[in-house]
């Protein structure tokens, strides 16, 4: 048995996540991935992004911090090959190529900024085949700060994916209109069949917790129902009861309300009535790439 350490640097919108994983090969057996440590930080550079169209000298220097931790974690757990990349946030800003040559300066961290269609294409990487039935349709609904990768699946496989600019901290911020919801709607509608046949795989922090907090267990879907009485209950109480009295970190207490309405209406225009939540997202699908590469 060898064990191999990789690891994977996820620069969202709303918050920055390490996930390393252990990689074991044994003689005649495929690789088994194993989680071996996440760790999130609530550094929101989609409002630097997003409204002010730069990254913040105090987010940058949040993000240079973030990152040398980063690197020490990874030392001391031995991992032998690491992949950053980084989404909308970094994507849009204006200074978004001078913080990334910052980070490899003063932290010696090359991130990898990637458009829509790559997140998406390494998102459907993950491994899904415990979920997905061959004689059903999926949605695959990755909910993120400042976009929303959609991938369907067919028949076990991803036929097609669309990244829109929609998100948490962009909802928020006050930067979606309903055009963009009307084109969402729109291409859900055109490329899935509306016949009781599709369900929803969800990743991303904000449908994770609601799954916690419904107390399903691990592998038992969300039902539409419980979704939409969910995020009514949440929508009814005030932010800083969200914190005290659900006991929810206070970068999730606003974002989580927005990530339930784009969960809600991709399942009432798809007619679905099973939300699947498998917690993996992007850093999953980042150590695939990185090992099989």
């Amino acid at each position: 048995m060898v064990i191999r350490k990789f690891a994977a640097i996820d620069i969202g919108s709303n918050a920055i996540r390490l996930l390393i994983n252990n990689v074991i090969e044994q003689e005649n057996k495929p690789p088994a991935f194993k989680k071996s440590e996440l760790v999130r930080v609530p550094v929101r550079l989609g409002e630097d992004a997003f409204l002010r169209g730069k990254i913040s000298e105090k987010n940058q220097n949040r993000l240079i911090s973030t990152m040398k931790s980063f690197d020490l974690l990874m030392q001391v757990y031995g991992v032998e090959k690491y992949m950053a990349c980084a989404t909308s946030a970094l994507r849009e800003a204006k200074n978004g190529r001078e913080v990334v040559e910052r980070v490899r300066k003063e932290a010696g961290m090359k991130i990898e900024v990637i458009d829509g269609k790559k997140e998406a294409l390494i998102i459907a990487s993950t491994d899904l085949k415990d979920i997905i039935k061959s004689d059903r349709m999926y949605l695959y609904v990755d909910v993120g700060g400042g976009s929303t990768e959609f991938t369907i699946f067919d028949k076990g496989k991803p036929v097609m994916s669309h990244s829109f600019k929609i998100g948490t901290v962009r909802i928020l911020s006050n930067l979606v209109d309903d055009t963009v919801w009307e084109e969402i709607k729109t291409w859900i509608k055109t490329n899935l069949p509306i016949d009781g046949r599709v369900e929803i795989i969800g990743s991303g922090g904000n449908i994770n917790k609601l799954h916690k907090m419904s107390g399903r267990k691990i592998g038992q879907p969300l039902s539409y129902i419980w979704l939409n009485a969910q995020y009514h209950f949440l929508n009814s109480m005030a932010y800083e009861d969200r914190i005290s009295e659900l006991g929810l970190n206070q970068d999730r207490a606003d974002v989580i309300i927005p990530a339930t309405k784009i969960f809600l209406n991709a399942a009432k225009w798809s007619k679905a009535k099973k939300i699947h939540v498998p917690k993996i997202g992007l850093a999953d699908g980042m150590i695939k790439t990185l090992y099989y590469q």
